[in-house]
C-alpha cells in the first residue's frame, strides 16, 4: 500500500513539474490558476489532468481543439513516478528521502527548462542552496551528505570554477560562452555534496556533452559554436555522481 502511495505521490508531482516546466520560463504563477490548453486555451477538467493516465486516455489530444499534446508531459510525469519509487526503495520513510525528492524533482524541471529554453531559473537554484547549506547541519545525515563547513566550500568550489570558465571564455572569445545558470547550478550540487562532487561532475558533464554534440558535429548540423543547454549534462552527470558516490570518494581519498 505504501509503494502504491508513493508512486501516485511521484506523478502528481510529475504534473506539477509540468506546470512550472511550462510556466517558469514565462514569469508564470505556478501555485494558481488551472491547467489549459496551450493553443485553444480552454481550461482543462480535472479528469482530462490525471497523471499519466489522461494523456492515455486522450491520446495526446485535448479533447477541445485535437491540439498535439507533447510526449514531454507523459515523460516527465512518468521520470518522477520512477524517481520517488526509487529513492523511497532506497532510503524509506525518512528524512533523507524528502530530501532526495525536493532534488531530483528540481533537478527534473530545470532539465526541461534548459533544454527548450537555455535558461536555468532562480527560483529553483537559489532555495536549492539554501536547503542544501541548510541539511549540512544536521549530524544524522552526515553518512550521505557533506557537513557545513563541506558543504560551503563546496557551493564556494563550484560556482568559482564555472564563473571563472565563463570570464575567461569572454576575455579570450570576446563573446558569451556558459551562462551563469550553470555556475548557479554547480553551487547547487556543491552545497548538497561537498567539494569532492564539483571536479567529478565538471568532467563528466564536458565528456557527456561533447560525445553528445559530435555526431551532429559530423553531420554539420551544428558548429563548434553553436549554443547548447548544459544544464541538462550537469543533471545526468550528477545522478550518475550520486549513484556512485562512495566508489568515486573511495578512489580520490
Amino acid at each position: 500500500m505504501d509503494i502504491l502511495f508513493v508512486m501516485i505521490l511521484g506523478a502528481l508531482w510529475g504534473s506539477f513539474a509540468n506546470v512550472c516546466i511550462y510556466r517558469l520560463p514565462n514569469e508564470g504563477d505556478v501555485v494558481s490558476g488551472r491547467s489549459f490548453c496551450p493553443k485553444c486555451k480552454q481550461k482543462i477538467v480535472w479528469y482530462d489532468n490525471i497523471p499519466i493516465l489522461s494523456f492515455i486516455n486522450l491520446k495526446a489530444k485535448c479533447r477541445n481543439c485535437d491540439f498535439k499534446i507533447p510526449y514531454q508531459y507523459l515523460l516527465v510525469e512518468i521520470l518522477s513516478l520512477l524517481s520517488f519509487t526509487l529513492i523511497y526503495f532506497l532510503f524509506g520513510i525518512s528524512l533523507t528521502t524528502l530530501f532526495f525528492w525536493i532534488l531530483f524533482l528540481s533537478f527534473l524541471i530545470i532539465f526541461f527548462i534548459d533544454l527548450k529554453h537555455y535558461i536555468i531559473p532562480n527560483v529553483i537554484t537559489f532555495p536549492l542552496m539554501a536547503l542544501g547549506f541548510l541539511k549540512s547541519f544536521d549530524p544524522n545525515l552526515s553518512y550521505l551528505f557533506p557537513n557545513y563547513v563541506n558543504s560551503l566550500i563546496g557551493g564556494a568550489l563550484g560556482y568559482g570554477i564555472i564563473f571563472s570558465i565563463i570570464y575567461f571564455y569572454k576575455q579570450i572569445r570576446k563573446k558569451e560562452g556558459m551562462g551563469l545558470g550553470d555556475a548557479k547550478l554547480f553551487a547547487v550540487i556543491g552545497f548538497w555534496f561537498g567539494w569532492i562532487s564539483i571536479p567529478f561532475i565538471v568532467f563528466l558533464s564536458s565528456l557527456i556533452a561533447l560525445v553528445s554534440v559530435i555526431p551532429s558535429l559530423i553531420n554539420k548540423s551544428k558548429q563548434m559554436s553553436s549554443e547548447i543547454p548544459f544544464g541538462p549534462y550537469i543533471i545526468i552527470a550528477t545522478a550518475i555522481f550520486i549513484f556512485f558516490k562512495e566508489s568515486f570518494t573511495n578512489f580520490l581519498l
